[in-house]
């Protein structure tokens, strides 16, 4: 979801892996301190991915920051440019043909070989992804650099002394120059046929419009940049004089950069809007149909077309509707299946107060969820996260139009703990019964945990504790969603039936990302199914359908990648027998960090085949 750092998605891809952010030291301690005479070919190659990372790291200000690096770049912004994304494309080109003439896979250990595989696979699929480089939405309801620019200022830039409120206030004096070249870019899109719905651009203009308001633009209230970098610099142990210079340099730069900038890209997204497309598909884009399919796989990491994607969501939600059944006699309710979702929609029980209180309880509550999963891990797992993590609100000027929920990472030096995000602007979109649910798979055993123990790993290259897979991350979240079943956590069939209700929420995705993409659906049809087969409250359901139109393929990753993963466990399951080991099973799955299914499917089996052999052993705690 932080592609806005990066002006395309194939910037990001075309590093071969290599995603920016860590510390200078880590780097420098990744790198080998042997003679090239004693260094075997693994220790070569960790050299080479180290030497990659850290060229890298210079290139992206923004992930510096968002690890808590500060240095001569904590006022900058990214390279935001098609330029620069195609400089970075033929770079990645390059250092795998160098890899490949330069280094002996055979020679190789088994972490190393998954490092050149993982290497490999990123710039295999960056070529494969080339040609669609520029048909995303770059300013989308959902995200994108006109959210991102005060999410970084406000989540991530800290201010712990005077040189960095002056970074602070370079970078938004720098955002108009930045917002300059996306908005430029988008309109290249447009041009070329890459325009989203009349709708996306009536909500993007709203948050746009509003982030150019308040004070100190107009008399409203403050402006979110503004409040913040008021409440950082007010914890200065500074003088007044020094406070009030900062303050009114601030001032001036939101006045003389962001205000432009922001108007400027509100009159070029209305005149975008002249353009739109009354359809919902991206089917209609130029090589719309090759662009969905290069989105599937890249998001599922398989090579399962549309039409397997269809088929395999409606069996799905087939077989959740069946155990929501189930359910329905377990509380003797007496009605259809439709009746027991209304119930749930619209039962006062099953949600807090919409007002600041209710938010609270929610947050809260949320927090004892996780801190109680916390206890039981030992007993799923040998392996265990050492960052902290928090439950925060997603920030007002934002949340009207995000996700129900997301995380992001923990720093790497631990000045920031990991964060679940509950979008809280509607309670009636956040039942009391799916909360649980929420909160491991966004939490623990969830993305926290996973993305934590990913960032702790020793002996990998810098850029594995960065890759991700959306089929391997999210499918382990929704993985974690269901083992607290097996853990005899969910006691309350409401509870049950709220995790049955996730799970249904990731099934529906499969039919209608491919209905809308694939079998060119309306926005109003894919919400009429969704509304029809899930209990999810139709704001919910209407900001999930806004979400696959303009983030095609990402959504049908989840119940790929959980099925995928269970499919492994039961496999090892009856391959082993009574040998069998949870814990060492989850922390084989977690032991290299985010893997492609496929690679990841090779993993399991050589455990297995390792659990056989006469040198298999007990289980250690340690599964690598």
């Amino acid at each position: 979801m932080k592609r806005f750092l990066i002006s395309t998605a194939s910037a990001i891809v075309a590093l071969g892996g290599v995603s920016a952010g860590a510390f200078a030291e880590t780097l420098a301690a990744a790198s080998s301190v042997q003679s090239e005479a004693e260094q075997t070919e693994s220790d070569r190659l960790n050299a080479r991915f180290a030497e990659i990372f850290d060229a890298d790291l210079q290139l992206f200000p923004l992930a510096k920051t968002g690890q808590g690096i500060i240095d001569e770049d904590y006022g900058r912004w990214n390279n935001p440019s098609d330029a620069f994304g195609v400089e970075m494309y033929e770079l990645g080109q390059a250092r795998l043909t160098h890899m490949r003439e330069t280094f002996d896979f055979d020679a190789l250990d088994a972490s190393a070989q998954i490092s050149y595989r993982l290497f490999e696979y990123e710039a295999e699929r960056a070529r494969a992804s080339f040609p669609f480089r520029r048909h995303g939405i770059i300013f989308n309801q959902l995200f994108g650099p006109h959210t991102g620019t005060v999410a970084i200022l406000s989540g991530q830039h800290r201010i712990s002394e005077v040189s960095h409120a002056d970074a602070y206030i370079q970078r938004i004096e720098g955002v108009d120059e930045f917002l300059d070249v996306l908005i430029e870019e988008s309109e290249t899109r447009a041009g070329m046929g890459i325009v989203a719905p009349e709708w996306v651009y009536d909500r993007v203009l709203q948050t746009v419009r509003a982030l150019a308001s308040g004070a100190p633009f107009d008399d409203g209230p403050d402006h979110p940049v503004w409040a913040d970098f008021q409440r950082k610099v007010a914890a200065l142990e500074i003088s007044q004089d020094e406070r009030d210079v900062l303050l009114a340099r601030a001032e001036t730069a939101l006045l003389e950069n962001w205000g432009p900038v922001y108007r400027r890209l509100a009159e070029s997204l209305e005149a975008q809007r002249s353009m739109a497309t009354q359809s919902d598909s991206v089917s209609i884009y130029p090589d719309g149909d090759d662009f969905y399919a290069d989105r599937l796989a890249v998001y599922t990491t398989t090579g399962m077309t549309a039409q397997e994607i269809h088929a395999l969501g409606l069996s799905e939600v087939a077989r959740i509707h069946e155990e929501m059944r189930g359910i329905m006699a377990e509380v003797d309710f007496d009605g259809t299946l439709q009746d027991f979702f209304e119930f749930m929609r619209t039962d006062p029980q099953f949600y807090y107060p919409n007002d600041d209180t209710g938010r609270e309880e929610y947050l809260a509550t949320a927090t004892a969820i996780i801190d109680d999963m916390r206890e039981r891990l030992p007993d799923y797992f040998g392996r265990l996260p050492q960052a902290d993590i928090e439950v925060w609100r997603v920030e007002p000027f934002r949340e009207q139009f995000a996700g129900k929920a997301f995380y992001e990472n923990p720093a790497l030096d631990g000045s920031r703990p990991g964060v679940y995000y509950a979008n809280l602007y509607d309670m009636a979109d956040m039942p009391i019964y799916q909360m649980a649910t929420l909160a491991y798979h966004e939490g623990i055993p969830g993305h926290h945990m996973q993305r934590s123990i990913q960032q702790e790993l020793d002996g990998i290259p810098m850029f594995r504790a960065f890759t991700a897979y959306t089929a391997y991350n999210e499918g382990w979240g929704l993985y974690a969603e269901f083992l607290p079943l097996e853990m005899g956590v969910y006691e309350d069939p409401y509870m049950n039936f709220g995790r049955l209700a996730l799970e249904l929420l990731r099934a529906s995705r499969l039919v209608v990302d491919t209905g809308l993409h694939d079998q060119n659906w309306s926005r109003e049809e894919a919400i009429a199914y969704m509304a029809e087969n899930t209990p999810n409250p139709i704001g919910n359901i209407t900001n999930e359908v806004e979400r696959y139109v303009v983030l095609p393929g990402q959504a049908t990753a989840y119940l790929i990648g959980k099925n995928r993963i269970l499919g492994m466990r039961r496999t090892a399951e009856a391959a082993l027998g009574d040998d069998f080991d949870i814990r060492a099973f989850h922390d084989l799955i977690l032991s290299n960090g985010p893997l492609p299914l496929v690679i990841l499917e090779e993993q399991v089996n050589d455990w297995i085949a390792r659990q056989h052999s006469p040198s298999g052993g007990a289980y250690s705690g340690n599964a690598n």
